[in-house]
């Protein structure tokens, strides 16, 4: 009988602490090999302490963490070699040339002459990028340049691609062209990824999702497996006035309201909708839908996944990092 493989992120009762503040309260969870794995939480969260310390740029302090069955408190080494890193800042040398930096990754990761042309060959094909091969980075569009990024993060075909924020600051086509890149990867390499992200869209489609808040894990399953917990379906209704607004709070409860627009989280919209009835002609739209992972993160914590809170930060790691380990 084989051996089964191993999970690609194994974290037990993970602790870790800046001075007196504790970033991270006894974190524990798998990811299976070859999963789409996306990390949320708000900034102070825990989660970039978390990323750090799977990605060993920081000690361990408490607990286990291992990568594709690999120690990274006793084996560190070995686990960097098998990790594919794409930070939110860029951190390419914009002084080489696309292939050039791309044969410098190559070259930290031990990768030789022929191997190393041909694979980088491979993952220029993979992100559209071989014409641009003998122009310097410097030149290329930010959309490129990320598609770059992600081909030199799976230049020597690691087993987990961390991604950080990889389409922030990126147009709506670029974001697609990413993903687009990305999922081929994963279809034809079994490439396991890590996403952080504000963007909860782009965890939609994620095989498992982790919501993570004050350095605790408070819902880990897949996107739907969330959503059926919090077992609730949003009404989004427009053009309502404030004499509506405030019959829906005191019959409904509690109601997200912007400008005209409102929406309420309800287990059975069917009474309101009831009472909506004879004050249709008042508003201007009426939508019901199943709630979405920005609705169980909003459920969990209390805030929107895209609020700003003060929290303890880890210094970014400088684009130096960002080409390899050894």
């Amino acid at each position: 009988m084989p051996t089964p493989e191993p999970p690609v992120i194994s974290v037990q009762d993970v602790h870790y602490a800046y001075g007196d503040v504790q970033a991270l309260r006894g974190v524990t969870f798998d990811v299976p090999a070859g999963a789409f794995f996306a990390l949320l939480g708000p900034n102070g969260a825990g989660k970039s302490t978390l990323v750090s310390l799977l990605s060993t740029l920081l000690p361990m302090e408490r607990g286990e963490v291992r990568l594709s069955g690999l120690d990274v408190r006793r084996q560190a080494s070995a686990v960097r070699r098998n990790l594919g890193l794409v930070f939110q800042e860029p951190s390419l040398d914009e002084r080489l040339t696309v292939m050039e930096n791309l044969d410098f990754h190559g070259r930290i990761y031990g990768l030789r002459g022929r191997e190393r042309q041909a694979r980088a060959a491979e993952v220029l094909n993979i992100v559209e990028l071989s014409e641009w091969q003998g122009a310097l980075a410097r030149i290329l569009s930010r959309g490129m340049k990320r598609r770059l990024e992600i081909a030199r993060g799976v230049m020597h075909q690691p087993a987990l691609l961390m991604l950080d924020e990889p389409t922030t600051g990126l147009d709506v086509q670029s974001r697609r062209a990413v993903w687009s890149y990305l999922q081929t990867l994963r279809r034809d390499t079994g490439l396991s990824l890590l996403l952080t992200t504000h963007q909860i869209e782009e965890a939609e489609d994620a095989d498992l999702v982790a919501i993570i808040d004050r350095g605790e894990v408070l819902a880990f399953g897949t996107p739907d497996e969330l959503r059926e917990h919090l077992g609730t379906q949003v009404v989004t209704l427009r053009g309502v006035q404030s004499d509506l607004l405030r019959d829906l709070e005191t019959r409904f409860g509690a109601a997200e309201s912007s400008g005209d627009t409102v929406r309420l989280r309800l287990s059975d919209p069917e009474p309101l909708l009831a009472f909506l009835g004879p004050h249709l002609p008042r508003i201007s739209g009426l939508n019901v839908q199943a709630a979405s992972l920005e609705d169980v993160f909003l459920d969990l914590t209390g805030r929107a996944l895209r609020e700003e809170r003060a929290g303890v930060s880890v210094a970014r790691p400088s684009p130096t990092d960002g080409r390899g380990f050894q």
